[in-house]
């Protein structure tokens, strides 16, 4: 469905139907509250650590939740100092979570403000042709300056997501999560939900624009963060967590979970039967797939979850040539040994300080890069104290 801005928002003032925000403040490890476990009047919240969450602009007397999207360049600083031109939705990239529930009717008004031609895909969705999003085979693209309408019934749950369908547009940043909670909650239920996104990412020296030609990466985000400057998952100790994750790259990612076992329990198409479950500590997550893990926080503790493969676990991968410098840490006969140099350990704990890192073991940053971000098992007081913090915050903003 076509439409110009000026004739879809005339129409749109003159329906019925209640304004409910835009995008939310609420932010993954920043849930407004303290929650809840599945199976309550409401969903429980999905915290996308970073990102917003983009709530309905209004609900129509037929009870159609419509929600607004902006396709435009953006933004992203994916380390203090290290700030990247990418496109994206809303402000931001990846873009903002939509949260709905099975049965929803939803209205999506998606807006083009990119230098181009543009059309929005709903990855997975089981949903009319018209609205699959491939541009020139089910709509035309949606020009600059102008706005489309997808609207459709879901009747499927678990973690899909949106994106460009355009490919170079896609490798520039243009995914979001939507999260479709189930009528019934799944069982066993949790009591934290966290949503990651993985992209990488080839940068040119002294460029701020991805290479999307490029088939090699040099930088590897969560949630548009590279580690260290990923928000942690904060999780009081004793209870069950979901994650999940989805991958917007071109190289699979085989994701490790430091200190516990988990289950793999749904994948982009939905919920695993539960006797298919699979244990583990590892999960590959392919190129456009979608996997949920879930466990039992037992072990406190500041745990590593990262893609394992090593060249995803490093930041800003240039080649080394030329006189090799000495630094701290390194031997007197280090410029002498086969191989030197290969790894650094640089801590910068003070340049990514935020409640969600208070407590963290002094010069924790050093061993943390790229596609890497902490699941904080903590203490009740000690959880407490960061969430308390973190309320503070959300009354003065």
């Amino acid at each position: 469905m076509r439409t110009n801005r000026r004739g879809f928002f005339g129409a749109a003032m003159a329906g019925a139907g209640a304004l409910a925000g835009g995008v939310g403040a609420r932010s993954a490890g920043r849930p407004a509250g303290r929650g809840r476990a599945d199976g309550g009047p409401d969903p429980l919240p999905v915290a996308t650590p970073d990102l917003p969450v983009l709530r309905p602009r209004r609900i129509d007397a037929g009870g159609v939740k419509e929600f607004h999207l902006v396709a435009e360049p953006v933004r992203r600083e994916f380390l203090p100092g290290r700030t990247i031109d990418c496109w994206g939705f809303n402000g931001t990239m990846p873009g903002p979570t939509i949260e709905v529930t099975e049965g929803d009717r939803v209205r999506l008004v998606v807006e083009n403000r990119l230098p181009e031609l543009f059309a929005m895909h709903w990855h997975g969705f089981e949903i009319p042709i018209g609205m699959d999003g491939v541009p020139g085979l089910t709509q035309d693209p949606i020009a600059p300056g102008e706005t489309f309408v997808y609207e459709f019934t879901l009747h499927q749950h678990g973690t899909f997501f949106y994106h460009s369908h355009m490919a170079m547009q896609e490798m520039m940043g243009m995914i979001g999560l939507f999260i479709m909670h189930p009528r019934e909650p799944y069982e066993p239920r949790v009591q934290r939900d966290f949503g990651l996104i993985f992209q990488e990412w080839a940068l040119l020296p002294n460029s701020t624009v991805p290479n999307t030609m490029e088939m090699e990466f040099n930088w590897f985000t969560i949630n548009g963060r590279a580690a260290p400057a990923a928000t942690p998952l904060l999780v009081r100790q004793g209870e069950r967590v979901r994650i999940r994750m989805v991958n917007m790259g071109m190289d699979h990612h085989p994701v490790h979970l430091h200190g516990h076992t988990f289950h793999t329990v749904a994948t982009e198409a939905g919920r695993i039967p539960r006797a298919a479950w699979q244990p583990g500590n590892t999960v590959l997550v392919g190129v456009a797939q979608a996997r949920d893990v879930e466990f039992e926080a037992a072990q406190t503790g500041d745990w590593v979850l990262h893609c394992h493969l090593p060249h995803h676990m490093m930041n800003q991968m240039v080649a080394m040539v030329g006189p090799m410098q000495m630094r701290h840490g390194t031997s007197a006969d280090a410029p002498r040994v086969p191989g030197f140099p290969q790894d650094m350990f640089m801590a910068a704990d003070a340049a990514v300080s935020k409640p969600e890192t208070r407590g963290l073991r002094p010069t924790w940053t050093g061993g943390m890069m790229g596609m890497m971000t902490l699941v904080r098992v903590l203490e009740p007081p000690a959880f407490d104290a960061i969430e308390a913090e973190l309320a503070a915050q959300r009354e003065v903003a």
